[in-house]
């Protein structure tokens, strides 16, 4: 890497390539960067050769899809196109000797999900209320600085060489909240988009565009952004146009539209699919795609009103709308119904909409998961999403519902010198991409790859400790945080650090109801807000019934006493006390457990660990305390084993 830590591929992780003898066979932009990964890896084209890869004709691999094979002490790559040449190459690096080792029979692999994106919440200027990325927890903006493109763009070469390396294929440059600034991207700032796709280009990354609804008023003089009106949708068509004259391949636009401010169709009668189509329409002509987000609720909430539910926003909105979006719209869900909580269910809009391309939408910078100052691998959780079958056992699965729109990731990279702020909060970015591209993978294999790739001379000690650290960190941070799936426990604005009433009283529809009886949210049909009607069976009554309903979801689906005994013999209020000691405990044990192979990694990236695990441990602490005092003070039950709660 320029200058920086190497994130994965470093070039050790070349090392079984670079003893090798390459050839390499095809044309092509993305054959050529083959060949100039080979060239840096220090191998040699002499004949016989250890490794060919070339373009063919072999199978029906697709764009993207290769063969691998080893026969008389030949390692042979087939793709027939050179993205799929680009994939098996960073396949074999992954590898490592293993690919050199025994004969192997033939190997297909194709990405199971078409579109694998990371979508950066950049801005382009410093934004008093929330930096520069949004929800960024690594720096600033890999693409602007000070108001500009940066000069230097050899890092985003560098971060397409990442991204390409784990199996994504594009990104979209910049927030969902489009400001004024951002908003000029699409016209008169078009050449810094087109300069960042130059850098992203040789990887096989695609570029994409977030925009404002309201652009033909802001940036093209018009008094409407109404999606019927002939003007609107001529002036969309002719900037498109010029976009694509531009950026020939650019993929496509992203809307966030009539949510938290953003402007909308909602101001003009219309619907989100009349919304969604116009951009559709003048996207595909050139063959772009429109990223639409069902991120669609009533922020300004009366906390009063029991009836309003947030939860139920996204499909209220959207399933009614089934079937009327164009082919080139992907309606991209959240996975969950709220927003990124440590816990959730699966969203119930990506079973309601068969007839529309749907996106899923995971959140790898750690928004609610620590912020990328706690240890907290999300790979685990994705994968509980991405096999949950929302029609019951026997039907397709979240990821086989998103093959038509793929997936994507708010992205946690910044130009940090470590990409990610915290080191091991690298491990997410390449997980999401190993999902992206393999759902059903086991998230520590995908673990154990990250391990390998990024420290390759890691003696077994520190592959050992970094799974004990990380392979159940998700569910020791859900431990110390959020208890039973109950949600939003943190600090206003920031989202960072405990205060349990911090929203209870706010507009913003994020609530608990605790009081002195009890906690949680009746989402039920028979006495709630009819949310859990949303879901098709089996799953509306295994969430209705408090005896079916998990009890990792019980308070997003119930109000319960605190007497209330879960499936497994605790009371809640006692598990709540348990969960949040015993997570503290987790947290000091990740922190003694570094401590021992630190060392092993340099200096750098020793010291920085070590710092974000004092935090962590400093974080947890104050977590298992103000939580077990807020509800040892609401509901008076003492912790049965007698510890200290204040």
């Amino acid at each position: 890497m320029t200058g920086v830590h190497p994130a994965w591929l470093p070039a050790e992780a070349f090392r079984a390539v670079g003893s090798r003898r390459v050839a390499v066979h095809g044309d092509g932009l993305l054959v050529d960067t083959v060949r100039a990964e080979v060239a840096a890896a220090g191998s040699s084209s002499s004949s016989p050769h250890d490794l060919v890869l070339s373009i063919g004709s072999s199978g029906s691999l697709g764009d993207e899809g290769f063969a691998l094979s080893r026969a008389d002490g030949v390692t042979t790559v087939v793709a027939n196109a050179p993205a799929g040449l680009l994939y098996g190459f960073f396949h074999v690096v992954r590898l490592g000797e293993a690919a050199f080792g025994a004969d192997r029979p033939v190997e297909v692999h194709r990405p199971a999900l078409r579109r694998r994106i990371v979508d950066h919440w950049d801005n382009v200027d410093l934004h008093p209320a929330i930096g520069q990325v949004e929800r960024g927890y690594a720096g600033g903006s890999l693409f602007w600085e000070r108001g500009a493109l940066r000069v230097d763009l050899s890092r985003v070469r560098d971060y397409a060489r990442l991204l390409a390396a784990c199996g994504i294929n594009a990104v979209a440059v910049n927030n969902v909240n489009v400001h004024r600034s951002e908003a000029h991207l699409l016209t008169d700032r078009l050449g810094e988009v087109a300069a960042i796709a130059a850098e992203l280009r040789p990887y096989g990354i695609r570029t994409h565009l977030s925009v404002n609804f309201a652009s033909p008023i802001l940036l093209g003089g018009l008094t409407t952004a109404d999606p019927l009106d002939p003007a609107v949708r001529r002036w969309w068509a002719a900037t498109t146009r010029q976009v694509y004259e531009t950026i020939p391949d650019f993929g496509g636009y992203v809307v966030k539209a009539d949510s938290e401010g953003q402007p909308g169709p909602f101001a003009y009668g219309r619907s989100h699919a009349d919304g969604a189509n116009m951009l559709a329409d003048a996207l595909a002509p050139h063959g772009g795609v429109v990223h639409w987000r069902a991120f669609v609720y009533n922020h300004r909430q009366d906390w009063r009103d029991r009836s309003t539910d947030r939860a139920r926003a996204a499909y209220d909105h959207f399933a009614p709308l089934d079937g009327q979006f164009r082919d080139n719209a992907i309606l991209q869900v959240k996975h969950g119904p709220m927003d990124f909580q440590t816990r959730e269910p699966v969203s119930p809009v990506i079973a309601a909409m068969p007839g529309t391309r749907l996106a899923v939408e995971l959140q790898a910078t750690q928004e609610y998961t620590g912020q990328q100052r706690h240890v907290c691998y999300l790979a685990p959780m994705w994968s509980e999403v991405l096999r949950f079958r929302p029609n019951g056992d026997g039907r397709p699965a979240v990821a086989t519902l998103a093959q038509t729109g793929g997936l994507v990731a708010v992205s946690n990279a910044g130009d940090d010198r470590f990409w990610t702020g915290h080191p091991l909060a690298q491990a997410n970015l390449y997980a999401f991409g190993r999902l992206a591209w393999a759902p059903d993978a086991d998230p520590p294999a995908i673990l154990d790859e990250w391990i390998g790739l990024t420290f390759p001379d890691a003696p077994p000690q520190l592959r050992q400790t970094l799974h004990a650290m990380m392979d159940d960190s998700w569910r020791t941070y859900e431990r110390y945080t959020a208890p039973l799936g109950v949600g939003f426990m943190v600090r206003p604005g920031h989202h960072y650090g405990p205060d349990v009433d911090g929203y209870e009283y706010t507009p913003w529809g994020t609530y608990h109801f605790a009081d002195r009886d009890g906690v949680g949210v009746d989402r039920t049909r028979a006495t709630g807000t009819g949310f859990t009607g949303q879901y098709p069976q089996p799953w509306a009554d295994v969430y209705e019934s408090l005896d079916t309903c998990p009890d990792e979801l019980l308070l997003f689906f119930h109000h319960v006493p605190y007497g209330h005994v879960l499936h497994n013999g605790s009371t809640v209020i006692q598990h709540i006390y348990d969960t949040h000691f015993a997570g503290a405990d987790e947290a000091a044990r990740m922190r003694d457990l570094w401590s021992s192979v630190g060392h092993l990694v340099g200096s750098d990236v020793d010291a920085r660990v070590r710092e974000r695990l004092d935090e962590q441990v400093r974080s947890a602490a104050e977590w298992r305390d103000q939580i077990n005092t807020y509800f040892y003070r609401k509901s008076g039950v003492p912790d049965v084993k007698g510890r200290r709660i204040y």
